[in-house]
């Protein structure tokens, strides 16, 4: 038990001390809101990128046997999304309160968070299988993030020419978001990386340079240590304690419920070790920080969502320790 508390410590700990350091540099105003904005910008549109990237190329992980990971993934945030928009149908009255809570629970920071854990727990091997399951299920994130923010805006509206705009701005945020999917950074790395993937291995291509490999790497080792301090910096303490019952709420379904049902999900898909691992840590992760924008953009309870996004950012991670100690006590993982 002591060896599988140390294990969690590890894979936890680093990320929880770079938040920190973000947190105290922001209150002590040696960082600010232009620093974080663009070191978030860096981290979004070159290091991350160049991380999966690398990780993808350099990777001797067979990729097609990744087909039981992306399975369990799908299946479980189907789960939780269905489950939640039941919840939110029978129990949340508002209807700009139940975009805001569904997301809550099913959406979850695979990229900073969960990526950052992974390659902790599991070095290149997991950081490998962890971007491959971030590309595919971010593009389900956002589709059902589309569907559930768009169909609670419309049902706050009760005359016809109402709901025909909300139509019509449902219909301009699905291309929106699409567009958005089309021009991610990082979806565009990935399918990159598999695309050349293929054909090295097809044409049998030479490595890259090192110059290319050494400018990389070092452009990647950037990318998770500022994307935890930028992460820390926005942390808002009155935020985090300023819940209400149905912040509370959403937040037990991020930290409690979700890892859980991945749990389940996962033993049905037979997973064990490193895919157990990446599974369930990417789905414990925090609510992702998306979820706030969106839920602004299209006219969801805003305060709601930045409450549920600051609580989980502190309190998953220790969720994510127990765990994983848990698991890996259980020989799961």
């Amino acid at each position: 038990m002591m060896e599988a508390l140390l294990f969690a410590i590890s894979i936890v700990l680093p990320n929880l001390v770079l938040m920190w350091l973000g947190f105290f540099m922001h209150k002590k105003g040696q960082i600010g809101k232009v620093f974080i904005d663009q070191a978030s910008k860096l981290v979004f549109n070159y290091a991350l990128p160049c991380l999966l990237f690398f990780s993808v190329i350099e990777s001797t992980v067979n990729f097609g046997k990744q087909l039981s990971l992306l399975g369990a993934g799908l299946a479980t945030t189907l789960i939780l999304f269905v489950g939640a928009e039941i919840y939110a149908k029978l129990f949340i009255q508002r209807p700009e309160d139940k975009g805001v809570f569904v997301q809550g629970v099913f959406r979850s920071n695979m990229a900073i968070i969960g990526l950052a854990t992974v390659a902790n727990a599991y070095g290149s091997e997991g950081l490998s299988i962890g971007a491959v399951y971030m590309g595919v299920i971010t593009l389900v994130f956002n589709i059902l993030a589309v569907i559930t923010l768009s169909r609670t805006a419309i049902g706050s509206q009760s005359e016809s020419k109402q709901i025909a705009k909300q139509m019509a701005k449902r219909e301009s945020y699905a291309k929106m978001i699409t567009s958005k999917m089309i021009t991610n950074p990082l979806i565009i790395s990935l399918s990159v990386a598999f695309a050349y993937k293929l054909i090295s291995s097809a044409l049998s291509l030479p490595k890259l340079p090192d110059v290319v490999t050494q400018t990389g790497s070092l452009l990647s080792a950037l990318s998770l240590p500022l994307a935890l301090i930028c992460a820390g910096a926005t942390i808002d303490v009155r935020s985090m304690f300023n819940l209400s019952g149905l912040s509370m709420q959403a937040s037990i379904g991020r930290i409690v419920v979700a890892p859980l049902v991945a749990i389940v999900v996962g033993s049905g898909f037979g997973l064990t070790g490193v895919h157990m691992g990446v599974l369930f840590l990417m789905v414990a992760s925090p609510v992702a920080a998306a979820s706030y924008v969106m839920a602004k953009a299209m006219s969801g309870n805003e305060v709601l969502a930045a409450n549920i996004l600051a609580f989980t950012t502190v309190v998953s991670l220790f969720g994510m320790a127990f765990g994983a100690a848990t698991l890996r006590a259980l020989g799961w993982m």
